[in-house]
């Protein structure tokens, strides 16, 4: 059984509903989630000039390879209502991240893992931190909690209450 870490996120729509489905798409086509964050708030990162995020982090235990993941979650995302272009950081109703999968390293064209900007935003290693902390980046070699306290990344990342 392989251990993968995803970042969910969105900023249209029913947010939290969103999250929700996502992740209920996800355990009827991966498994069971073992753990999930807390959902948290961020204003949008890289393009302010929309809504604010909902982000929240699973780990979740599937069969799959790495590239069948990255496939069932973009599968996953179209569901959703997804319409994937080539703008970065634009506004969507559901982006699912894959930041981890067990403590591999892949550099393939499609898929990078670990997700290559990982220690560089808040609003991933906040959610992660809440429920990985210990956790060591297979390539820094620092825990999660080491790299948020690293982190430059000035964005608040709130507690949705």
């Amino acid at each position: 059984m392989n251990t993968c870490y995803l970042l969910l996120g969105g900023n249209l729509g029913d947010k939290e509903q969103n999250l929700k489905q996502a992740i209920d798409l996800l355990e009827q086509k991966l498994g069971s989630t073992s753990k999930k964050s807390s959902i948290f708030i961020t204003a949008a990162w890289g393009n302010e000039h929309q809504p604010e995020f909902y982000n929240q982090a699973i780990s979740i235990k599937t069969i799959l390879s790495a590239t069948e993941l990255l496939k069932t979650v973009l599968e996953t995302e179209e569901q959703l209502g997804r319409k994937r272009t080539n703008d970065k950081w634009q506004e969507r109703i559901i982006d699912i991240d894959i930041l981890f999968y067990n403590n591999e390293v892949l550099d393939l064209p499609e898929l990078k893992i670990p997700h290559p900007f990982i220690q560089e935003r808040k609003f991933v290693l906040v959610p992660m931190n809440e429920i990985a902390g210990e956790m060591v980046h297979p390539i820094f070699g620092k825990t999660i909690t080491t790299l948020l306290s690293e982190c430059k990344d000035k964005l608040e990342v709130k507690i949705k209450s």
